[in-house]
C-alpha cells in the first residue's frame, strides 16, 4: 500500500509542478507522503494529549536541527513529549526532552528503510509548521562568561568531502584573511571549525585546510574557538555544549552550507550563508526554513564577492 501510495503521490508531483524539480522532485513526494501520516496521529496530538512521542533520529545534522528538533519541541509544548533518541553530544540541543538517549556514536548517510516520522523531512519545497515550534537555544545558553570587548563575529567554516567529493563549500584561507583584516578591528572575531573529536561523524571525512596555524602566526588578536574550550572547559559538557554558550553570545555570522549554517541560524542576528549548490536552492530553504529557527536574517551568498558584498552592507 505504502510503495503504491508513494507512486500516486510522485506521478502527481510530477504533473502538478509539469517536472519543474526533476530528480529533487521525490523530497517533495516524501514530505506529502510524511504529512498524510500525520493524520493517525490527530487524537493523540490534539485530543487525548497524553505523552506518547518518542523522536528518533540518527541522519544529517543540518535536517536534525531545522525539521527534527522543532518537531520535538513541539511536542514538548504540546504536552505529548515522551523520550528523544540521537547521537551522542545533542544532550544540550534537547534540554527540554524529559527523557533524551545518546544512542548513536555515528551519523547515517541514509537508513536501510526511509522512516516519515516528521511532517517536514529532509528538504521540502513547501515548510509546515503546524507541528513545528522555534527552539529558543539562544535563550537558554546566553551566558555573562564568553563576552568580550567588542561584539563577537563569529567565522563558522569546515573543510570535509561533499556529496562523494572533495570540499565544495568552505572558506578558503585568502578569504579567511580577507575577511579577518577587514572586520577585525569593528569585532572580536572568533573562529570556528570543529575538529574530529569534538562532533559526531556522518558519511563526511573532515580534511585539512592548515588555516589554524596561519590564523594563529598573522591574526594572533583572532579566538580559536578550540583554544576558548579549553580555556572554558569547566563551563560546558561538550564540544557542542560550548558552542551553543559561544553562540548565544553573538549577533553577527558567517558560516558555511549544512549543519554549520544550520547551527548558526539558530541565534539571531545576521547569519551570512555561503553555499554553492545543493537541494537548499532548488528549495528556497535560506529564505524560509532558515530564518524561521530564530528570526534572523539569513543572506545567501552563492559566490565569495557576494559574501564581502553582504559583509559590507550588513557588517
Amino acid at each position: 500500500m505504502r510503495r503504491i501510495l508513494l507512486k500516486i503521490l510522485h506521478l502527481y508531483v510530477i504533473i502538478s509542478t509539469a517536472n519543474k524539480y526533476g530528480p529533487s522532485s521525490v523530497h517533495i513526494r516524501d514530505n506529502y507522503y510524511s504529512r498524510l501520516l500525520q493524520i493517525k496521529y490527530l487524537f493523540k496530538d490534539y485530543v487525548f494529549k497524553r505523552k506518547y512521542k518518542v523522536v528518533e533520529y540518527r541522519l544529517e545534522f543540518q535536517q536534525e536541527l531545522t525539521f527534527v528538533l522543532p518537531f520535538a519541541y513541539w511536542h514538548y509544548l504540546n504536552g505529548t513529549l515522551e523520550k528523544t533518541i540521537s547521537c551522542k553530544y545533542t544532550k544540550e540541543l534537547y534540554f527540554f526532552s524529559p527523557n533524551h538517549e545518546e544512542r548513536y556514536e555515528k551519523r547515517l548517510a541514509r537508513l536501510p528503510k526511509k522512516r516519515f516520522d516528521y511532517p517536514n523531512m529532509f528538504h521540502c519545497r513547501t515548510f509546515r509548521k503546524d507541528k513545528w515550534a522555534m527552539v529558543p537555544l539562544k535563550e537558554r545558553y546566553q551566558n555573562q562568561v564568553l563576552v568580550f570587548e567588542k561584539p563577537m563575529l563569529i567565522i563558522a567554516n569546515k573543510y570535509n568531502t561533499e556529496w562523494g567529493n572533495g570540499p565544495i563549500n568552505y572558506f578558503s584561507i585568502p578569504v579567511l584573511d580577507r575577511i579577518i583584516r577587514e572586520y577585525g578591528e569593528k569585532y572580536q572575531v572568533v573562529y570556528n571549525r570543529p575538529s574530529n573529536g569534538h562532533i559526531t561523524m556522518d558519511n563526511s571525512e573532515i580534511l585539512e585546510l592548515n588555516e589554524i596555524d596561519y590564523i594563529r602566526k598573522n591574526h594572533p588578536h583572532v579566538i580559536l574557538a578550540e583554544d576558548l574550550y579549553r580555556k572554558h572547559k569547566g563551563l560546558a559538557n561538550n564540544y557542542n555544549h560550548f558552542q551553543l554558550l559561544l553562540y548565544a553570545n553573538c549577533s553577527h555570522f558567517i558560516s558555511v552550507h549544512g549543519g554549520t549554517a544550520a547551527l548558526a541560524s539558530y541565534f539571531g542576528g545576521v547569519n551570512i550563508i555561503y553555499s554553492k549548490r545543493g537541494h537548499e536552492h532548488i528549495f528556497k530553504e535560506f529564505e524560509t526554513i532558515f530564518p524561521a529557527l530564530s528570526g534572523a536574517k539569513v543572506l545567501h551568498a552563492k559566490k565569495e564577492q557576494e559574501v564581502f558584498g553582504y559583509l559590507q552592507e550588513h557588517y
